[in-house]
């Protein structure tokens, strides 16, 4: 185990801890959504994918509404967070959900994203989930993501293609 990684502690994110939650979001995602203007094109990435991705920050706060269902939780190391995910718990169908995570590319490739996997795995097993789910793009830039899921045990998958077409 990296003796970074061993160090890292996962509390629940407050709004104080946004800031730095964006800042590894924008820094993480940043090579995925220069991925998908590559692969989309200037015009079709600016009709269909611009506005998605950046509206993301706005989806991250929207994750601390007491309402949203959802727990944001930051991997804090020595008092720096170097990354974040967040976990919904459905209880009724006994599902559990990652959304939106990241890793700050500085402490990338370290097993953060193993460590905050195992962890959200972890916080999902205590409450009865039998079943946890995560999404991810099937792109190049996704590649250490889905790298990361299937380390930490998500083996089953149904493969999707999201399709556009210039008229």
């Amino acid at each position: 185990m990296d003796v970074l990684k061993s160090n890292v502690v996962f509390r629940a994110a407050v709004a104080k801890d946004l800031p730095r939650l964006e800042e590894v979001r924008a820094a993480a995602f940043a090579p995925v959504f220069a991925s998908f203007r590559s692969i989309l094109g200037e015009e079709i990435y600016n009709l269909v994918q611009a506005k998605e991705d950046d509206a993301q920050g706005e989806f991250l706060v929207s994750l601390f509404a007491p309402e949203s269902g959802w727990d944001v939780y930051a991997a804090d190391l020595a008092g720096v967070v170097v990354g974040f995910i967040s976990v919904q718990l459905n209880l009724d169908t006994q599902v559990g959900e990652i959304g939106l995570n990241a890793v700050h590319p500085n402490h990338a490739g370290k097993g953060f994203g193993t460590a905050m996997y195992d962890f959200a795995l972890g916080q999902m097993k205590e409450v009865g989930i039998r079943v946890a789910t995560v999404s991810t793009g099937g792109d190049a830039s996704h590649a250490p993501a889905r790298r990361a899921y299937e380390k930490a045990g998500f083996a089953v998958q149904i493969p999707s293609v999201w399709l556009c077409c210039k008229l």
